[in-house]
């Protein structure tokens, strides 16, 4: 660099050292805050490797809280930076001084704009902590069932058999009764119904359903023209129960037709 452009350069700094301070810092903000997401994601893992017995996957419980730590640490960092390179300008230090004047009007404009969003982050950790759903779960909320993929700060969401996604906020969740079907035992029950007409001996069609298999097969319902019998058996899990449900209403339908019973249709 020769001579005459130090003083060009000394001065476009000092020109635009706020600037260019504000910029580093975020860019700085948002590095740090992928690292520690990647550390404390490596954390998780090597304490899978090294605790004797561990599973090869962290339990729901573990990857719920997992996510939910991993989440406030990333927002909190960003909101620092943020912070700090926004002090870079005089103009906005002296509003943020104005604002902490009326900090309590602004308090309260602020918790009634955005006091569903507040109560949905407050639900979120309640949930994280105290886990009446996790990852992985089987729930039934307002008529859907499906399976929690995540659970969020405000939202959690949950894909149903059909492949739907159905977001939840996390206030509504923690206010409402939800099924969960998996908390105790990760087995899921899979049924399946079919319909045989009032002529059909009905234990002969039991019979038929059961195949020699371990399965448990009951009359569920009598009609006047028809009777509505269900086989059921449980899945591992819940990731399995929808192709083993279809795979048993195939099965259902196939042994009646092998015995005889091939006017009877599925439920």
């Amino acid at each position: 660099m020769t001579a005459e452009a130090l003083p060009i350069a000394a001065s476009f700094w000092n020109a635009h050292r706020n600037t260019a301070t504000a910029i580093i810092t975020v860019v700085v903000t948002f590095v740090l805050a992928q690292l520690v997401d990647r550390a404390i994601t490596r954390r998780g893992a090597k304490l899978r490797g090294v605790l004797p017995g561990a599973p090869a996957e962290l339990s729901p419980v573990a990857s719920t809280r997992l996510r939910l730590v991993r989440r406030l640490v990333y927002a909190a960092i960003i909101v620092i930076g943020l912070a700090l390179a926004l002090s870079q300008f005089a103009a906005i230090k002296r509003l943020a001084t104005g604002v902490l004047a009326s900090s309590a009007v602004l308090g309260l404009v602020v918790g009634f704009a955005a006091r569903q969003t507040l109560a949905n982050a407050v639900a979120g950790v309640l949930l994280a902590i105290s886990q009446p759903i996790r990852i992985g779960d089987l729930i039934t909320f307002q008529g859907e069932t499906g399976t929690v993929e995540d659970m969020r700060l405000t939202y959690t969401y949950v894909r149903t058999d059909d492949g739907r996604r159905v977001i939840i906020p996390n206030e509504q969740l923690a206010q409402s009764s939800v099924q969960n079907h998996t908390i105790i035992d990760p087995r899921v029950r899979v049924e399946a119904s079919v319909w045989v007409p009032r002529d059909v001996d009905p234990i002969r069609a039991l019979a038929a359903l059961r195949g020699g298999e371990d399965l448990d097969v009951s009359i569920a319902e009598i009609d006047k023209d028809a009777v509505r019998l269900v086989a059921g058996t449980w899945a591992a899990s819940s990731a399995e129960r929808g192709a083993m449900a279809a795979g048993l209403r195939a099965a259902c339908l196939e042994r009646l037709r092998v015995e005889g019973l091939s006017s009877a249709t599925g439920d």
